[in-house]
């Protein structure tokens, strides 16, 4: 707790964050903080999931705000129903004895009683764009006397589209309130809205060297375009407790993928932009429970996801820049527990994963696919535990030696 205390946080923060097993900040939360804390400048911070920057935001908030003031007074935005839910939670789980009150807004859930909850008074309002410029144009949620405004995964804002509602939406706040952005990568967009929207400000990024995470092995297989499939059957083969994400391109490529593994007997399911969004909450939800084993996806589709067993992340195509890369294989490895990620690359691809390699300062293996021999062997080692298992669980008096 020391290294936390010298970020300037109160006791009572403290003893929250001592309870929930927080030890050391990571290097966005020691970053940023201490400037939010201070409250003099607004700040830009570039970090991947996985880094703690919900708590890098949430906590200066939590120490800065009232409770039951009577008004909003922050307003987080987050591109996607699951990260919404997701950073409220975590919002509510970091304030301890406060008696903050944090409600989450999105699309496909009765708005009635988001407009019942916002009338009982509510101190923090975390809401997909959509959702909060609706509930805005009803006079339902007020921001006229905002303290902080946050845009969580700003990146993937701009990318589904609400580059648009994310203008309107700051355009009603007022001028002297905090602004925080939080991003994965920085592209032009995000930092042309800051420069408008924003006072001062200060951008912090993690530096590279703490881009990736120790918790992750990371390896790629040199493929031809038509040996992914076969390859990617093979490593799941091997890896009977495979839990795991599969990042392909484009939607067609999630859909085809996903109908492959589907076809060849495995728990699949894809997740990308045309999933309604009934249907995105059940197959993540069936994921989580471990229904579903193999989850394909699109990047954008994939952001707010937030489960801390995912076995494996698979680079089916090479992303198109270091900063998504380093996004997707911080989805595995989390928790403390460990984690792989594979990479597909074919020969054309090579200089490509040499970037991602210097950027993150991070080797990345090359691997060797599992022969049909392993494959076997992995095979003859489950029915043999399996047989046990049997024997274990009956009457052993059934199973004597027939040869006494």
């Amino acid at each position: 707790m020391k290294e936390f205390a010298k970020l300037g946080l109160s006791k009572k923060t403290l003893d929250t964050l001592e309870k929930k097993g927080y030890k050391t900040p990571t290097a966005i939360q020691e970053k940023t903080i201490p400037l939010l804390l201070e409250g003099k400048v607004d700040v830009i911070g570039q970090a991947q999931t996985g880094t703690g920057k919900t708590a890098s935001f949430s906590l200066p908030i939590i120490e800065a705000i009232k409770p039951r003031a009577g008004f909003v007074q922050a307003l987080v935005l987050a591109p996607t129903r699951e990260l919404a839910i997701q950073v409220s939670k975590e919002i509510e789980s970091l304030q301890g004895r406060r008696n903050l009150k944090v409600l989450s807004v999105y699309g496909g859930s009765s708005i009635s009683q988001q407009i019942r909850a916002l009338k009982s008074g509510v101190d923090i309002v975390v809401g997909t764009p959509g959702r909060t410029m609706d509930l805005m144009r009803r006079k339902e949620l007020h921001v006229s006397k905002l303290t902080y405004l946050v845009l969580d995964e700003a990146d993937e804002m701009l990318n589904m589209g609400f580059l648009d509602d994310i203008k309107w939406i700051l355009s009603h706040t007022q001028d002297d309130k905090r602004m925080l952005f939080f991003s994965a990568t920085m592209p032009r967009p995000i930092l042309e809205i800051a420069k408008k929207f924003m006072r001062e400000y200060v951008v912090v990024k993690v530096k590279s060297d703490q881009l990736t995470i120790d918790t992750i092995d990371q390896v790629y297989y040199s493929v031809k375009s038509n040996q992914r499939y076969a390859s990617l059957r093979r490593i799941m083969a091997v890896n009977k407790k495979f839990h795991g994400i599969i990042f392909c391109k484009t939607r067609r490529n999630v859909d085809d993928l996903a109908q492959r593994l589907i076809k060849d007997k495995y728990s699949a399911a894809a997740l990308h932009g045309d999933v309604t969004q009934s249907g995105r909450t059940k197959i993540l939800n069936t994921f989580r429970k471990g229904g579903v084993k193999v989850l394909v996806a699109t990047d954008v589709a994939a952001r707010g996801i937030d489960v801390d067993d995912i076995t494996h992340v698979v680079n089916y195509s090479l992303p198109q820049s270091p900063e998504v890369y380093v996004h997707r294989i911080g989805r595995t490895g989390r928790a403390g527990r460990q984690g792989t990620a594979v990479t597909f690359v074919v020969p054309s691809e090579e200089r490509k994963l040499k970037v991602i390699e210097r950027i993150t300062k991070k080797s990345i293996a090359r691997g060797k696919l599992p022969k049909v021999e392993d494959i076997l062997l992995s095979k003859k080692e489950d029915m043999l535990n399996t047989i046990k298992r049997i024997i274990n669980k009956s009457d052993s008096s059934k199973f004597e030696d027939i040869s006494s």
